[in-house]
């Protein structure tokens, strides 16, 4: 986990200060309750037939970054499967897995860098599928200070969504890989709506992180005036995965099998509907938002991010490449983010996937 700003540096986490650190006891008591009173996967739900199955997401339900979410659930891919499932959203990634690993709910969907970031510190955390292959974080800053390679970062401040979160952590990676300290850049936390902007035209930030439909929104929003960066897909560590605790996988393997086959089948949808009328016309169904509603935005967007569901093209849907997750890890290792001597191939697990077709 890296700084915020370039003098500070926070000490190494423990399982203690993992699940209480950003929350507090009391608050994840708290925030226990709600998701439990939304519904576990522990009980049938009370009509249907269908099961209680509630997953955690660090990103908010109003973007197409949970494309797959949406178009599981407005498509009847999850009930096909036999399950209710709850969107719970959590403040970030750190939050997400903090709850993940009080019991709360089985699955929910991190950054590889998170997951292994905990799991190194003992966690007992499993990458179950990989659904990002790639950075789906774009960083969106004003022609007036480009921001085109990495040196361009240097002595600047960036906005984040959440301190320590997977924007953040991505950021420090992709300095490190291109040579650079990471600590050369402040982060500063910002909200993630279109409006940022306007930090960036004042000079407070030189640019903000944010995902694919959002940059895009706001690219058009301010037209003429605002730019994207794409980190790429240089880091193999900055993609996004499926993770469940190894007690949870026990206690509710069966259904994260169903939640994944259902999120694979709807993934599918995506990639084969080329012009992808059919599936935004299934998710307005039930789902409005901004980047949904707007076709241009919308088909662009899912256009960028099958690329990175299928690795363009080159992977099959949610596999984990065991070569790609440990060359992910030798990246930690060597940018000083996780100690060595962990075996990586420890913490993932394709057998809960559907078999390949």
């Amino acid at each position: 986990m890296f700084p915020t700003n370039a003098q500070t540096q926070r000490p190494p986490i423990n399982r203690r200060g993992f699940l209480t650190g950003a929350l507090g006891v009391a608050t994840l008591g708290a925030f226990s309750s709600t998701i439990v009173s939304c519904g576990s996967s522990t009980a049938p739900a009370a009509t249907g037939g269908l099961k209680d199955f509630t997953y955690l997401s660090y990103l908010p339900m109003e973007t197409l970054s949970v494309a797959p979410e949406l178009l599981a659930d407005a498509g009847g891919y999850f009930a096909e499967q036999g399950l209710k499932v709850t969107f719970q959203t959590t403040k970030g990634s750190p939050q997400a897995l903090q709850t993940l690993i009080s019991g709360v709910a089985p699955l929910t969907r991190v950054g590889a860098i998170d997951l292994m970031t905990a799991a190194a510190d003992g966690q007992p955390l499993v990458n179950v599928g990989s659904i990002v292959r790639g950075s789906s974080i774009r960083t969106l800053y004003s022609k007036d200070h480009p921001l085109e390679k990495p040196e361009d970062f240097l002595g600047t401040t960036m906005g984040v969504p959440s301190e320590g979160g997977t924007s953040d952590k991505s950021l420090s990676l992709m300095l490190h890989k291109a040579g650079f300290d990471p600590s050369e850049v402040k982060r500063q936390v910002v909200g993630l709506g279109p409006g940022t902007f306007e930090l960036v035209k004042r000079g407070d930030i030189v640019g903000y992180m944010v995902s694919i439909d959002q940059s895009i929104v706001a690219s058009q929003q301010f037209e003429g005036e605002a730019a994207v960066f794409d980190a790429g897909d240089s880091v193999r560590a900055d993609a996004q995965v499926y993770t469940a605790t190894k007690e949870g996988l026990e206690e509710h393997g069966d259904d994260i099998r169903k939640y994944l086959a259902a999120i694979h089948d709807a993934t599918q949808a995506i990639v084969d509907d080329e012009e992808l009328d059919g599936v935004l016309e299934t998710m307005r169904s039930k789902y409005s938002f901004a980047s949904l509603d707007d076709d241009t935005v919308a088909k662009e967007s899912l256009r960028q991010s099958r690329s990175l569901w299928t690795a363009k093209g080159t992977q099959p849907l949610l596999q984990t490449v065991e070569e790609y997750w440990v060359e992910g890890y030798e990246e930690l290792v060597d940018a000083g983010m996780i100690p060595a001597g962990s075996d990586p191939k420890q913490w993932m697990d394709n057998s809960y996937l559907p078999a390949s077709k």
